[in-house]
C-alpha cells in the first residue's frame, strides 16, 4: 500500500513540475512577441522647382515632365503635374515595405534653376537630391528602412 501512495505523490509532483514549466514557457514566449519588428512611418514625397532667372515663368507653364514614386513594389507615375511644387501628401508606410524611391524630371529654363526631390519620414528629411542647370534635368532619391 505504501508503494502505491508514494507513486501517486510522485505522479502529482511530476504533473505539477510539467505544468509549472509549461506556464513559464508560455510567459517567456509571449514576452518576445510584444516587440514589433516593423513600424508604421509617416511619409511624404516632395518635388520642387526653383525657376531661377530674373522673371519667373508664367503660371500655366508645365515644367515637370514626370514624377515617379515607389513604395515597396508599388510604383506610380504622374505625367506633367502643374505648378512649381508637387507633393504626395502624408501617408503611412510600414517599414516592412523596406524601400522608398522617388524621382522627378523637369525642363529647367535658366542656368541657375534647380530641381529638388525630397523624401520626408516622420516629418524629417530622410533623403534629398538637387540638380541645377538648363534643359531637361532629373533627380532621384531612395530611402531604405532596413538597418544595415
Amino acid at each position: 500500500m505504501k508503494k502505491f501512495y508514494k507513486s501517486k505523490n510522485l505522479l502529482r509532483l511530476s504533473f505539477l513540475a510539467v505544468l509549472l514549466l509549461s506556464v513559464v514557457t508560455v510567459f517567456n514566449s509571449c514576452k518576445d512577441d510584444d516587440e514589433d519588428e516593423f513600424q508604421d512611418h509617416l511619409v511624404q514625397f516632395e518635388a520642387k522647382i526653383v525657376p531661377g532667372g530674373t522673371t519667373p515663368p508664367t503660371p500655366p507653364i508645365e515644367l515637370f515632365k514626370t514624377v515617379v514614386t515607389q513604395v515597396g513594389t508599388k510604383q506610380e507615375t504622374i505625367f506633367a503635374p502643374k505648378g512649381l511644387t508637387w507633393t504626395s501628401g502624408d501617408f503611412f508606410v510600414n517599414s516592412s515595405q523596406s524601400q522608398l524611391n522617388f524621382s522627378a524630371n523637369a525642363t529647367l529654363l535658366h542656368p541657375d534653376a534647380t530641381l529638388t526631390v525630397t523624401i520626408y519620414v516622420d516629418g524629417e528629411v530622410a533623403k534629398t537630391a538637387t540638380v541645377t542647370g538648363t534643359g531637361e534635368k532629373s533627380a532621384a532619391v531612395a530611402h531604405s528602412f532596413l538597418e544595415l
